[in-house]
C-alpha cells in the first residue's frame, strides 16, 4: 500500500554508499525528495539519477536534500555512485524494509528476482509528512521530475 500526501514519512535508517549510517530524521527541517529505484547499472535508474544529479543544484538552491534508494548493496551503490558522480547519499535497503515500508516494493520483478525496489518518488517536507508521493508500477517509466520540483518549490 502506498503512502498518501498528508501522512508522516516513515523514518528510516539505512547504510550509505560511503558505509555511514543515515536516517530520514537527519534531514529535520529540510525538504527530502527520497527517489527509489530498482537497480543500479541499468538504464532507466541511471536516467533517473542522472536526471537528479543533473538538477542537483537547483534542489540544493532550495534548501532541498536529494536519497536515492535501493536494494543494492552498499558496496555496488558506491560503484554506481562513482561511475556517474552523483552527489547525494545512495542508500542501501537491502533488507527491503523501506522500500516495503514505502509502498514502492515488487514481491517479483525480472528475472525472478524477488523483492526489489518500484521506481517510485517522494517529497517529505521539514516536518517529515509525505507532500508528493509517485510509485510506478512499470519500471521502464521515470517519475514526473516536472511534478516533483514543481512541490519542492513551494
Amino acid at each position: 500500500m502506498a503512502l498518501a500526501i498528508g501522512q508522516k514519512a516513515p523514518n528510516f535508517t539505512l547504510f550509505s554508499s560511503d558505509l555511514k549510517e543515515v536516517s530520514l530524521s537527519d534531514y529535520a527541517g529540510k525538504k527530502v525528495v527520497i527517489h527509489f529505484f530498482p537497480m543500479a547499472f541499468t538504464g532507466v535508474c541511471t536516467t533517473q539519477l542522472c536526471t537528479m544529479r543533473d538538477s542537483f543544484g537547483y534542489y540544493e538552491g532550495l534548501g532541498a536534500e536529494v536519497l536515492g534508494i535501493s536494494v543494492d548493496s552498499p558496496f555496488t551503490l558506491a560503484k554506481f555512485k562513482e561511475d556517474n558522480t552523483y552527489q547525494f547519499p545512495l542508500l542501501s535497503d537491502f533488507n527491503k524494509e523501506v522500500s516495503q515500508a514505502y509502498g514502492a516494493y515488487y514481491d517479483e520483478f525480472v528475472f525472478n528476482l524477488k523483492g526489489v525496489s518500484k521506481r517510485a518518488a517522494f517529497v517529505v517536507n521539514e516536518n517529515q509528512e509525505i507532500i508528493y508521493a509517485e510509485v510506478l508500477e512499470s519500471a521502464g517509466d521515470l517519475p514526473d521530475f516536472n511534478a516533483i520540483r514543481t512541490i519542492v518549490q513551494q
